[in-house]
């Protein structure tokens, strides 16, 4: 998968250049006939880990010459993610500031700004030494034992906070505290207004007032959910902030989804200020179904990548038996 993946990469830097790359992976589709292509099942969560994994890898030596590169991982190792930035932007002379910030928002608008379900596990950003960047990042939910997988691109991005994805994809959708929903705007200045005109403590006892009142039945989290004691610190921190909008609210360290939470319905009940349960998802990773199911296959789309992946294998620098092997893993996926 590495050797194949380096070949392909280098092919369509040399064709599209850098920024076109990162504009692919943004693309959800294209990610999975990617994958599909590297040999990986399009219906197993792994393709998304083991996708970058190969990529990253495959780059590890190349990323200078072809001025793209892979920060991030899965588990502890997305965690290094502003780290492998910074060493990336040394190397090559780049200010790092807006890469590792996009880094941390994306991350953070998935694991508290809008709530699925789904704990984050797996967080990669591809970008370029001129600020151009996609964010693939996955999490996974325990009750249902269902992933879900979050693209971001910088291009066309006009805030972080408001519709930010490229595409949001899964094989289930459902309820979610979308706090980044269009129609969640007057709760993300809400939740602003709440903590600038309320102390903590003045805050944390209307709370614990709100918690007896019966909230209404669309409402999949409730305030009795809460522990509002345990937000105390969480809250004077946001305080002691003073952020002028919601992003800078975001950004406040330690603010987590529990206490965004509890924010955000103290929020509307105070000023009736709704919050958005959209849940943002697409319905499925692939082209469609043959049988219909989630919508029917779109041919041309489908034709177009599967000609797009052939010609990337027949101009590849791979020897005769690695082409082999790529086109008979493209016929099985034509099959």
């Amino acid at each position: 998968m590495v050797k194949l993946a380096r070949e392909v990469i280098i092919l369509l830097v040399a064709d599209y250049g850098s920024q076109e790359v990162v504009r692919r992976f943004a693309d959800p589709f294209w990610f999975q006939a990617f994958g599909c292509l590297l040999g990986f099942d399009w219906h197993s969560s792994g393709v998304t880990t083991t996708v970058t994994g190969a990529v990253k890898e495959a780059l590890r030596d190349l990323a200078q010459d072809l001025g793209l590169f892979v920060a991030g991982g899965k588990g502890r190792v997305s965690r290094k993610t502003p780290q492998e930035v910074e060493v990336a932007a040394e190397l090559v002379g780049f200010d790092p500031t807006p890469l590792v910030y996009a880094s941390r928002m994306s991350a953070k608008v998935d694991s508290a700004a809008l709530q699925d379900g789904y704990q984050l596990y797996h967080h990669v950003i591809i970008f370029t030494p001129h600020g151009h960047w996609a964010v693939v990042q996955q999490g996974m939910n325990v009750a249902n034992r269902y992933a879900r997988r979050y693209h971001w691109l910088s291009e066309g991005l006009s805030s972080f906070v408001e519709e930010p994805h490229k595409a949001v994809c899964a094989m289930a959708r459902g309820k979610a505290l979308n706090m980044v929903a269009r129609e969640s705007d007057r709760a993300r200045q809400g939740v602003v207004v709440l903590v600038e005109e309320y102390d903590p403590q003045a805050l944390v006892k209307e709370m614990k007032r709100i918690q007896e009142l019966e909230m209404p039945s669309r409402h999949h989290i409730l305030m009795k959910d809460i522990r509002v004691d345990r937000l105390r610190k969480g809250l004077e921190e946001v305080h002691r902030r003073t952020p002028r909008h919601f992003q800078e609210l975001l950004e406040t360290p330690g603010l987590g989804p529990k206490t965004l939470r509890a924010l955000a319905l103290t929020a509307e009940v105070l000023y009736g200020t709704p919050v958005s349960f959209r849940d943002p998802a697409r319905f499925s990773f692939a082209h469609g179904g043959k049988d219909g199911h989630p919508y029917p296959v779109d041919r041309g789309l489908y034709d177009q990548t599967i000609e797009m992946l052939r010609q990337a294998i027949r101009r590849a620098r791979l020897s005769p038996t690695e082409k082999d092997k790529a086109q008979r893993r493209l016929s099985e996926v034509v099959k």
